[in-house]
């Protein structure tokens, strides 16, 4: 495939995402359906030229995908009826402050993403990707219906961390709780 060529329905997102529920290392299967790999990726609504490119992303797998969407059915159901991946943090999480004037996308993927560092060196070491990290998504949208749903799905390709953030979930990170000079000697 030529380097010039532009996937209308790729999207990569600004590098104020924030990753929640990060599921990147191994699948985990939801409901007893087939195990997946899958990020939450929340998107601040201040990130207007990331959003815009999730928009025109939808729009392209829609019209791609209308002849699936139609079925057979005698007409495509229009956009607005359909389920779409982008929602709103402040409308659909309203008691999580991470999802605070945001959008949020949740990705999935029967394969493992590549997961790399600001650099682009690849990241090895679970610890460093968590929920709550800052950085960049690859991710691909696409017309589905399958048992009578149709809509538009996001696929995860890959991830690029850009920055550490507060781990989202009230745990902590082993690094931080014992980051501490106190060498109290309990023993004494």
């Amino acid at each position: 495939m030529s380097k010039n060529y532009k996937n209308p329905t790729k999207v990569i997102t600004g590098p104020k995402t924030r990753w929640s529920y990060a599921n990147v290392w191994d699948p985990k299967s939801i409901n007893g359906g087939t195990p997946k790999y899958s990020v939450s990726l929340i998107i601040p609504k201040s990130d207007v030229a990331t959003v815009k490119k999730i928009e025109a992303a939808i729009q392209a797998a829609y019209e791609e995908g209308e002849s699936k969407l139609k079925g057979s059915s005698k007409s495509v159901p229009s956009l607005k009826v359909l389920k779409t991946p982008l929602r709103d943090g402040d409308l659909e999480r309203p008691d999580d402050a991470a999802y605070a004037d945001s959008y949020f996308i949740n990705a999935n993927s029967a394969s493992a993403p590549g997961i790399v560092d600001a650099d682009r060196q690849p990241i090895l070491e679970r610890s460093e990707v968590y929920s709550g990290v800052y950085g960049r998504a690859s991710i691909n949208f696409y017309a589905f219906n399958s048992n009578g749903n149709k809509g538009i799905a996001c696929g995860l390709n890959n991830l690029q961390k850009i920055a550490d953030g507060e781990p989202l979930g009230g745990k902590s990170r082993a690094e931080d709780d014992f980051e501490t000079d106190d060498n109290d000697d309990f023993l004494s």
